[in-house]
């Protein structure tokens, strides 16, 4: 008989996947439950060979250094900046993530915010709820159809944003580190020349010290005070203070954030703003899409267990990876 594996879980995971796990001779720990997680850990760390967590929490590198038997870090979301992958690989841990399954939530989001900017959604339904409608009709708003729109980002959650820009008739361009040789949109290698060019930017590249700040004034200045920001990709990629003062300061037209730099804190400078369209990180926040991702979190896990493959690595630990003998 092999001996019991053990997976540490951060963050809510629930009941039945935890009883999935339980089901397949996993034993659990919910870090939640841990008064003081780093002596649980001194003590039984080497037990744990699993971790499930999501893409807010990650993976305190203070952790993974006490866990020498992991093998595998099963995070919950497609981001995962919040694991150091570098230090996982050096431990020879395979990271994986949740992608594909969030792309329709996420892209839903993206057009979700730019029809509310463009016809300020906000200002609309606070006018028919508040009466204001009796005294005079609300002010003329802005199309959303048939706008230049630059894709920051042409991944998988970018090609799904596309795909249904084309029902608002957009004229879509990207900008990415390589042009996609199957996509017919126009590429712009320089943000900056794409953010002139275009009427609305649309954010969608992963966090990370590659990307923080890619969103600076001079992008926010040549989007202009006719000019549409969107935001559902990290918030660290936009820098929050160039932001605030280009809205203040009307050099930027509407923004409409999903994401923020201090998450769970938004600016109260942000919050004020009658040109912001503002969600609490909701992008795949739906009962549908979190029961696909939390169920393609712990297959990735099962899969490890039963054969030592896994369905979702990350790209940067898809050579650690057992290929599944035939």
């Amino acid at each position: 008989a092999s001996t019991m594996k053990n997976v540490l879980i951060i963050g809510h995971t629930p009941h039945h996947i935890v009883q999935r796990l339980k089901d397949s001779n996993i034993g659990v720990q919910k870090l939640a439950d841990l008064a003081s997680p780093l002596d649980w850990l001194k003590e039984h760390g080497s037990s744990v060979d699993y971790v499930m967590t999501n893409g807010n929490e990650g993976l305190p590198e203070t952790y993974m250094l006490l866990l020498p038997n992991l093998k595998v870090i099963s995070c919950n979301g497609v981001g995962y900046d919040a694991i150091n992958v570098e230090r996982a690989i050096s431990q020879n841990v395979i990271v994986t993530h949740t992608p594909n399954v969030v792309n329709a939530e996420t892209s839903t989001t993206a057009i979700l915010l730019m029809l509310a900017c463009y016809r300020n959604f906000r200002s609309c339904e606070n006018h028919a709820r508040s009466g204001a409608w009796k005294l005079k009709k609300h002010e003329l708003t802005r199309t959303a159809d048939g706008r230049k729109v630059g894709i920051l980002g042409m991944g998988r959650i970018g090609r799904a944003i596309a795909k249904k820009l084309l029902a608002f008739d957009a004229t879509i361009s990207y900008h990415s580190r390589h042009k996609k040789e199957d996509l017919s949109y126009r590429y712009f290698d320089d943000l900056l020349e794409m953010a002139h060019h275009v009427e609305c930017l649309i954010c969608i590249v992963p966090g990370g010290d590659r990307t923080k700040h890619l969103v600076n004034d001079e992008v926010l200045n040549a989007l202009g005070p006719e000019g549409v920001l969107i935001n559902v990709g990290r918030g660290s990629v936009v820098d929050e203070e160039a932001l605030v003062s280009s809205l203040q300061e009307k050099r930027l037209g509407w923004a409409g954030l999903d994401v923020f730099a201090n998450e769970p804190s938004i600016p109260g400078a942000l919050t004020v703003l009658d040109n912001v369209v503002l969600v609490p990180h909701v992008g795949t926040a739906t009962v549908e899409t979190r029961a696909s991702m939390t169920s393609l979190t712990v297959e990735n896990i099962l899969a490890y267990h039963k054969d030592k493959t896994v369905l979702t690595a990350v790209p940067e630990c898809v050579d650690l990876v057992c290929k599944p003998t035939l």
